[in-house]
């Protein structure tokens, strides 16, 4: 029975409160007082879709915390931008009182973690889903004026791997494994966006993408109109295993190059963030990658004249397809 009256909003309140006094903001009552001056903002909204059935399955509340903020954190790091505040929105299919305390306990935890002020939210139970929604509006601040977000011909591409399948493909996931639970479907999505930032602020970056929903086909969306991508297959982020077993569960049903077409489209293959850079400059952030952070990172191909076109040299086979 759905308690309307939701007895646990002070606990609630009490959590989100933790989050109201960060070096950017100050929050009282729900207003919120900065503490920057920015040349301009950025707001973004993005949820943990279909994974979210599987988190509920095996209550991994963290899991989809964190999903939820990557989905945000990652894509706001686009446009180089500083979160400071956040609202979000939580979809039950069940009155589950103890799952809600949970989900915003670790959302009041990681948000303390990262400087992000909770300044407000819902919760709405739906009877009609499986498993659970975490929305999330995010604001952040540029310190800088905002750059345009195109990779420039001649640039090398260093992708940075993936935790696996992210946040993305899980209606195809469904598909093709129905109820099966494997663990690779609630591991949570790689948060770059720290990283990314520095990176930023150390080495001139002018085209960069988040490996989401529609896969590599993303990177057209920061092509310019004379220019191609080319995804090469020569490098050492390879796939994980999910992924040549979705290959597999696809090849039953599509030829060779859809089947490879399909995966490039739908899922990261194990390279969750690209971006390009001055050939000079390879070396060197790398390396800085490497001292920065724990994440794993390659040269994965490089932008030349084209249409606006992705070609992929694929790694489940040795075909070539233009996406």
């Amino acid at each position: 029975m759905y308690n309307t009256t939701k007895p646990y909003k002070k606990q609630i309140m009490d959590l989100v409160k933790k989050t109201w006094n960060t070096p950017f903001v100050s929050v009282k009552n729900s207003c919120i007082t900065k503490h920057f001056i920015s040349h301009s903002e950025y707001h973004h909204t993005d949820g943990i879709g279909t994974k979210g059935i599987y988190h509920f399955q095996k209550r991994s509340f963290k899991y989809a915390v964190i999903d939820a903020l990557a989905m945000n954190l990652n894509d706001m790091a686009l446009q180089r931008a500083i979160p400071y505040a956040l609202t979000n929105h939580l979809f039950l299919p069940e009155d589950d009182q103890k799952a809600i305390i949970e989900i915003i306990n670790h959302l009041s935890k990681e948000c303390k973690n990262k400087n992000i002020a909770i300044t407000g939210g819902e919760t709405a139970i739906h009877n009609n889903i499986e498993g659970l929604e975490l929305s999330i509006t995010m604001l952040g601040f540029l310190n800088k004026p905002p750059k345009i977000n195109k990779f420039r011909i001649g640039d090398a591409l260093i992708g940075i791997k993936s935790n696996g399948l992210h946040s993305n493909g899980f209606t195809k996931i469904r598909e093709l494994y129905g109820n099966d639970l494997k663990p690779e479907f609630i591991a949570p999505t790689y948060i770059y966006s720290n990283l990314i930032l520095d990176i930023c602020s150390k080495f001139n970056i002018y085209g960069m993408t988040h490996i989401t929903g529609g896969g590599f086909t993303k990177i057209k969306n920061f092509l310019r109109k004379n220019a191609d991508a080319a995804i090469l297959n020569n490098h050492k982020l390879n796939s994980h295993h999910i992924f040549y077993e979705i290959h597999r569960k696809m090849f039953i049903k599509k030829n060779a190059i859809e089947t490879d077409k399909e995966m490039y489209k739908t899922f990261n293959c194990g390279i969750g963030f690209i971006f390009g850079i001055k050939k000079e400059d390879v070396i060197k952030c790398l390396n800085f990658i490497k001292e920065k952070s724990d994440f794993e990172a390659d040269i994965i191909g490089k932008i030349i004249p084209g249409v606006g076109n992705v070609i992929i040299y694929s790694q489940f086979s040795n075909l070539t397809m233009v996406l």
